[in-house]
């Protein structure tokens, strides 16, 4: 039986028989293009291709690309784990062709893949075709249908609709129809009871797609009309892991060598056992061994969990691989970090990168797990006291505005919430959280949406070329435009056949300029790429699109911006040399005004080692040393020692930037000086901790760094004349500094005896309602903490309490309240939802804090006493 690396193997091996050119995979993070987070499909990094912005390296291509499919219209999430073959990552097997072969090479080349090299039953494969679509205008692919009558029986060919074989990137872009490969797994017994032509495309679990070629011919436009593509295309994917299935003759992805190493180390960590069943805890493994892998190759390719865009969704991966073994497999310590050796070890030949920065991706998620499962256990509280006041109200279900509380803020699947309400004998408001998890979608989709014009092409073969390392004003032509509104406002999109404007990439910001079309003159305000397509930005378009335009760049900032992106190159190998050759770039942003620089670390930087990395590259500033940028091949810039970036795409040909060879040889499409003198100066602004191992350091170098340093002697110089010129500042300071903190202790001493009076007043004032102690009074205390002081004391001295107290404190109102634990249980009272619906809209302000202790401020103080009736009322 073949080992999975053996059957991905063998399909490049087979391909590059047929002349393809074998291509790395594209990372599985997408960059300049704002229409998708993740490579959801092989043929993303090929898009330039089929829609012409771009000429291909080859006419025929093959790969195994890294995708991911969590959001947007390829969303497979919630069926990962729960059935036998759906996936986070997968990896994507795929032949191309542009402009080259077509239906019938694709078709005759996929059949002998599978039937003479894979040695595939051939009675127990089908294949579909696009049977037409009237409303479309599209008739029946009579030519593919003709193509497989050659190699398989006429009724072994089924005819499918839009939705199963007529493929699509998303809403726009790319598309054409496609012809699927099916294959049987079922048991003979099974075969001959039901015809497997019945369950096609119906969900089964052993009746699967393991191949699909699509044939690209259209563009779909923003109208929904589909345009031709210039040339036809062929992309075709299959799915590696159900490929290893079916060769290796599993009923299960997770029975087969790529996810069984995973589990049996999930089991040799939690002590359980792995049972291939369908109860929850089997479900939790396929879980882990799925997540994983998405976990380690998105972080590996750059992307850190975060609370947005792509990295809520590793977030969310995260979160969703914890609560399962966390509820399912019993184990409530970081499991997820002790899976990465494994994974890094298994795909070390095909994708080196996990291998090349396992103690770093391993530090990431071990961080993450900590921090949700002290979360999690909070939101377990959460949910105990959710399930008691359903029991106190006598209600049979948990509201859905607290399940999706349980969700949003605790990270809790409503299945989760379901399960535990379940053992309690709850149900839970199905509808209501729907009704939440939507606003929240529409409130997401407003804030995000891009409503974006399909482009007007001026000049259909040309070709977008970026000329800005050479030339800052140039004399060019528009070919094509369109109009976005991005949160109500309007922009127009232009893009010149030749452009001096730097597109932002690599950390670099767009240029800004001026485009001058024939004596309109129109301000570019940025410059973005999409594709490969440099987009200049602007708030109208020409009134003459056909004028000839001079492209002019705003030079003083694009100087200053590109001596901070050499500093950076200066920077990043003073690190290395400084701290060690593990520091490894995770990011960065240069503009005009600065550098920002993150990079793979451990442990906060020493003042020693931030002053030795300021030296170092202040030498080799004054050292005036000379720039020399290159284009040469991949392999040999590696081989000379360059540095590229982990997640980025690189072509045969790259820029290789060299400020002294044995010093700083890196592969960058930035601008970059002629001689390191040119930057002046070098200063670190701020250092700090962005993630788990990554470090983030601030600093400025040219004018920038002279106008810090010019700033920070005035501050001296204020401070010295506000000590009146003492001869020795730091002693001066340090007795200013003793004094100070004398005084704070008398001013703390006064405080405390002033409470203690104030607490015995107060003792006075306490009353009886209906058989529980109030307090509510106005009392004079110098800050707001004062008053949580007095609820600390006062708590000491009362039994079934609820106290009020607030104070006007410099024209503001100070509200602090506090309930004893057995009162907050049989009366449902909880001072933070006091705070919000009884105290907030009189003071015009907001708090929180404790079930049983919360605080609260607001620009009203006119209306104390209401408040103190107000919440006397609650328990009247």
């Amino acid at each position: 039986m073949m080992t999975s690396a053996e059957i991905r193997q063998q399909f490049l091996d087979f391909f590059a028989s047929k002349q393809h050119q074998i291509v790395p995979s594209a990372p599985i993070v997408v960059k300049n293009d704002p229409t998708l987070l993740f490579t959801n499909a092989g043929m993303n990094q090929f898009k330039d291709f089929f829609l012409g912005n771009k000429k291909p390296v080859s006419p025929r291509v093959a790969d195994t690309q890294k995708c991911l499919r969590v959001s947007g219209k390829h969303n497979d999430l919630e069926e990962v784990g729960v059935d036998t073959y759906h996936h986070t990552m997968f990896e994507m097997l795929g032949n191309w062709s542009f402009g080259d072969y077509f239906k019938k090479e694709a078709i005759a080349w996929s059949w002998e893949l599978l039937t003479e090299i894979y040695k595939i039953d051939k009675d127990r494969l089908y294949v579909t075709v696009f049977e037409g679509d009237v409303q479309e205008g599209l008739p029946k692919d009579d030519e593919a249908f003709t193509e497989w009558e050659k190699h398989i029986a006429h009724e072994r060919i089924l005819l499918g609709n839009k939705k199963d074989n007529f493929w699509e990137m998303g809403d726009t872009g790319p598309c054409g129809p496609c012809s699927e490969i099916h294959v049987d797994c079922r048991s003979d017994e099974d075969r001959k009871a039901v015809a497997g032509s019945t369950l096609v495309n119906k969900d089964h679990p052993q009746v699967i797609e393991i191949w699909n070629n699509v044939f690209m011919q259209f563009n779909r436009l923003k109208d929904g009309s589909l345009q031709p593509l210039p040339a036809k295309h062929v992309d075709t994917g299959m799915g590696f892991e159900r490929l290893v299935r079916v060769l290796q003759q599993k009923q299960s992805n997770y029975d087969t060598d790529v996810f069984t190493g995973t589990i049996a180390a999930t089991e040799k960590i939690t002590g359980q056992q792995y049972h291939f069943g369908d109860d929850k805890k089997d479900i939790a493994f396929r879980v882990l061994a799925d997540h994983i892998r998405a976990i380690a190759f998105t972080i590996a390719d750059g992307q850190l969990p975060s609370n947005t865009g792509a990295g809520y969704v590793i977030r969310r991966i995260l979160r969703r691989a914890v609560r399962y073994y966390y509820s399912y497999l019993h184990y409530k310590q970081p499991l997820l970090f002790q899976l990465i050796p494994v994974l890094a070890k298994q795909f070390a030949t095909v994708f080196p990168e996990l291998q090349q920065q396992v103690e770093f991706i391993g530090k990431v998620v071990k961080e993450e797990e900590e921090a949700f499962l002290r979360t999690l256990e909070k939101g377990l509280k959460r949910i105990d006291d959710i399930i008691g006041n359903a029991n106190l109200n006598k209600t049979k279900s948990i509201e859905g505005k607290a399940a999706f509380e349980l969700f949003d803020t605790f990270g809790f699947p409503v299945d989760l919430t379901r399960l535990i309400a379940f053992e309690n004998n709850l149900g839970v408001d199905e509808a209501g959280f729907e009704a939440e998890m939507q606003q929240q979608k529409n409130r997401s989709r407003a804030a995000t949406a891009v409503d974006t014009e399909d482009w007007v092409i001026l000049h259909e073969d040309a070709l977008s070329e970026f000329v800005g390392y050479d030339s800052l004003e140039i004399r060019s032509r528009l070919i094509r435009y369109r109009k976005v509104k991005a949160k109500g406002k309007e922009l127009v999109q232009l893009v010149l056949e030749a452009t001096p404007f730097y597109a932002e990439s690599g950390g670099q910001v767009g240029d800004t300029g001026v485009l001058d079309f024939e004596g309109e003159r129109i301000e570019v305000i940025d410059t973005k790429k999409e594709n490969n397509l440099t987009i200049h930005l602007t708030e109208k378009l020409p009134g003459n699109t056909q004028a000839s335009v001079i492209a002019s760049v705003n030079r003083p900032k694009r100087h200053a911006t590109t001596i901070h992106h050499s500093a950076t190159h200066l920077l990043h190998a003073a690190l290395r040399s400084v701290l060690g050759t593990h520091v490894a770039q995770k990011g960065s942003l240069v503009n005009e005004e600065g550098l920002r620089f993150d990079f793979s670390h451990f442990t906060k930087l020493s003042e020693e080692e931030i002053i030795h990395i300021e030296r170092l590259v202040n030498e080799k500033i004054r050292a005036n040393i000379p720039v020399h940028i290159k284009e040469m091949n991949k392999d040999e810039a590696i081989a000379m020692g360059a540095m590229a970036l982990f997640g980025e795409k690189y072509g045969d040909s790259v820029r290789v930037v060299i400020i002294d060879p044995a010093y700083s040889v890196e592969l960058c499409g930035g601008t970059h000086v002629g001689n390191t003198g040119e930057l002046g100066f070098f200063k670190i602004k701020h250092e700090s901790a962005v993630a788990a191992g990554v470090r983030r350091i601030e600093a400025l170098s040219g004018v920038a760094a002279e106008q810090l340093v010019l700033e920070q002697f005035e501050q001296l110089r204020q401070v010295r004349e506000s000590l009146k010129h003492p001869k020795e500042l730091l002693k001066a300071v340090d007795a200013l500094v003793s004094d100070n903190n004398e005084l704070r202790k008398q001013v703390e001493s006064l405080e405390a005896k002033q409470l203690i009076v104030i607490k015995q007043e107060l003792l006075k004032q306490v009353e009886s309602v209906n058989g529980n102690t109030f307090l509510g009074a106005i009392v004079e205390v110098s800050n707001a903490d004062g008053l949580k002081k007095l609820c600390f004391e006062l708590k000491k001295e009362l039994n079934n309490y609820l106290v009020v107290l607030a104070a006007n404190i410099d024209g503001k109102a100070q509200v602090a309240i506090l309930i004893d634990e057995s009162l907050s249980t049989a009366r449902g009272l909880e001072a933070p939802k006091i705070i919000k619906e009884q105290v907030a809209p009189l003071i015009k302000g907001g708090g929180g804090g404790q079930k049983t202790l919360a605080t609260a401020g607001g620009q009203d103080a006119g209306n104390l006493l209401q408040v103190l009736a107000k919440v006397k009322a609650l328990i009247e």
